[in-house]
């Protein structure tokens, strides 16, 4: 489990993770989370070929939870209306609190 392909997996999770820290938004954030599943899927292949069942197990559960986050925040309707119509809110808020003084 030292190969290529699990280098891949492990910076593409870095770099995933490192997308939903710098808090982009939410559509890189929804790109995050595809590039999740590709690493997890990744992980799931390197697990099952070199009989490390529990990494396989685990990106299987994760794969799941990553693809409940492409629909959270790249597939449903509902939730982009809503972030559609928050964005200009949040526009001006970030705006305030930056010209506001520090303390």
């Amino acid at each position: 489990m030292n190969g290529p392909l699990e280098w891949i997996a492990a910076i593409g999770a870095m770099l995933a993770a490192g997308l939903i820290a710098a808090d982009l938004g939410r559509r890189a954030t929804g790109y995050a989370f595809i590039l999740f599943c590709a690493v997890s899927i990744i992980w799931i292949v390197s697990g099952l070929t070199s009989g490390a069942m529990p990494i396989a197990a685990m990106n299987a559960i994760l794969l799941l939870i990553n693809a409940w986050g492409v629909w959270q925040y790249l597939l449903s309707r509902k939730n982009r209306k809503v972030m559609e119509r928050l964005e200009p809110i949040e526009k001006r808020i970030e705006q305030e609190v930056e010209a506001e003084p520090e303390r």
